[in-house]
Formats: structure tokens, C-alpha cells, sequence
């Protein structure tokens, strides 16, 4: 006998006043994802998604627009105050806390925490000729 298909329940979106928006911008892409204050996420996209491919992931343009997805799904969280986490070294960073500015969310600080190297690696062993 055939199983009676189960009514799938309809995701939950919980209500969240205030948040973190973490850019990640490489020279290949630029990840978007929005947080709670505990750090479970909310809202996550990319370049990629947004439908760009190959070196175009990686533009200011592409930034732009991964933003715009992103800021048209704030509204439904009913995010408001906003800390930004930028991390990378992507010519897309600053194209994506402009659109993040435009959009009339409160952003209460940026932060960049690009990890920064306190000795670098080893260096080659010296040339013998």
C-alpha cells in the first residue's frame, strides 16, 4: 500500500531586532551572510547564486547586486541594528557596505578582520651555485 504523502510544515523565520552581516570579498567571489547576535545564521548568498560566473564573481558590481538579494530578504527577519564583519582583500568591499549604507538599516560598526600575518612563512633555504 502506498503511503499517504505528509504535508511538509512551513519553515519558521524568527524575529530578530539586531544582527551581524559578515563579507567575505576574495579575488574570486564575495559570500554575503547575514547573522543573529549568537551567530546562527539568518540570510546567506554569494556572487555565484546571483548568477555571475568566473571573474565576474569577483566585481564591485556583483557585490552590488549580491547585497540587493540579500537586503530584500531583511525586511521578513525585521532586522534593524546591524554590526558588519568585513573580511578579505576583493576590490567588492566597499561597493558592499555602500549598498548595505543605501539601504536605511542602522549599522552600529564596521570591523575589518582580514587575518594578518605576524611572521609570514619560512623563507627558501639560501642558493648554492
Amino acid at each position: 500500500m502506498a503511503k499517504a504523502p505528509t504535508k511538509k510544515k512551513p519553515k519558521l523565520r524568527r524575529k530578530v531586532q539586531s544582527g551581524r552581516v559578515y563579507i567575505q570579498s576574495s579575488y574570486n567571489n564575495t559570500m554575503v551572510t547575514v547573522t543573529d547576535d549568537k551567530g546562527n545564521v539568518i540570510i546567506g548568498s554569494s556572487a555565484g547564486r546571483a548568477g555571475f560566473a568566473g571573474a565576474r564573481k569577483a566585481t564591485p558590481f556583483a557585490a552590488q547586486q549580491v547585497m540587493a538579494k540579500v537586503i530584500e530578504q531583511i525586511p521578513s527577519v525585521g532586522l534593524q541594528d546591524i554590526e558588519v564583519f568585513v573580511k578579505g582583500i576583493g576590490s567588492a568591499r566597499e561597493a558592499a557596505i555602500r549598498s548595505l549604507a543605501g539601504a536605511g538599516l542602522r549599522i552600529t560598526n564596521i570591523r575589518d578582520i582580514t587575518p594578518i600575518p605576524h611572521n609570514g612563512v619560512r623563507p627558501p633555504k639560501r642558493r648554492r651555485v
